[in-house]
């Protein structure tokens, strides 16, 4: 298990005390999610090493960006990775669960993420599925869009990225909860493959859906201009 600090082009991410290490999917979402709005107060949900948030803070200026994590090391590992950052003053993790978190919090969020720790095919090392299954990360859908609805300010939005199998019937739930979707982008290895992800960002609002697809890379280790347009202010050698 690689736990060697992930250094990207403006922070470090430590991730010896966690099984989420940093991936692709995550930095997808931290990456593609429209923060044209200008939100002022953003929440990512499951933060793991505190990859999203950094993110996040790199390409904003919303003066408060909390984070949630029930895992003792991962909160720990967070906690680290947000101090040893420029915007160490914009960044806070609690150390809850979402249930509890979204019972007790008032302030709603102009902007809430979350790259949810339930992928169970991305974790494909047994000793990594052991970790997960041990810190019982498991969050339903429904449980995420319910706190998500909650917690999401009227003219907010929420990201999320999901298997793309998953799509459908999360969307179906979040209909449930007046979620709808703005932004969908399909999201596959190389042109042959099928597709793996959908990110998805929703508000309250009913509007015409942005619909797109990305491709990771045109042969091995040679990604596709969209891919390398979209993360290119993170990864160092992009």
């Amino acid at each position: 298990m690689n736990s060697k600090p992930f250094q990207f082009k403006e922070f470090t991410i430590q991730q010896d005390k966690t099984a989420m290490k940093v991936g692709t999917d995550g930095v997808l979402l931290g990456a593609w999610t429209d923060l044209n709005g200008k939100p002022d107060s953003i929440l990512d949900i499951g933060t793991g090493t505190g990859l999203i948030a950094l993110q996040l803070a790199q390409r904003c200026d919303a003066p408060t960006i909390d984070a949630l994590e029930i895992e003792s090391n991962a909160y720990e590992q967070a906690v680290e990775n947000f101090e040893n950052s420029d915007w160490s003053d914009r960044l806070f993790c609690y150390h809850a669960s979402l249930q509890k978190f979204s019972d007790e919090i008032d302030e709603k969020y102009d902007l809430i993420i979350s790259n949810p720790p339930f992928h169970k095919d991305t974790f494909k090392n047994p000793e990594e599925k052991r970790a997960m299954a041990r810190h019982t990360l498991s969050l339903s859908f429904t449980e995420l869009l319910s706190a998500t609805a909650k917690l999401l300010s009227d003219k907010g939005n929420c990201a999320f990225i999901i298997p793309h199998k998953e799509e459908s019937s999360f969307l179906e739930i979040a209909k449930k909860f007046n979620l709808y979707p703005q932004k969908i982008t399909r999201v596959k290895g190389n042109i042959t493959a099928p597709f793996k992800r959908s990110l998805l960002q929703l508000s309250f609002d009913k509007v015409q859906i942005l619909t797109e697809e990305l491709i990771i890379e045109k042969k091995r280790h040679f990604y596709t201009e969209d891919y390398t347009d979209l993360v290119k202010d993170f990864y160092l050698k992009m």
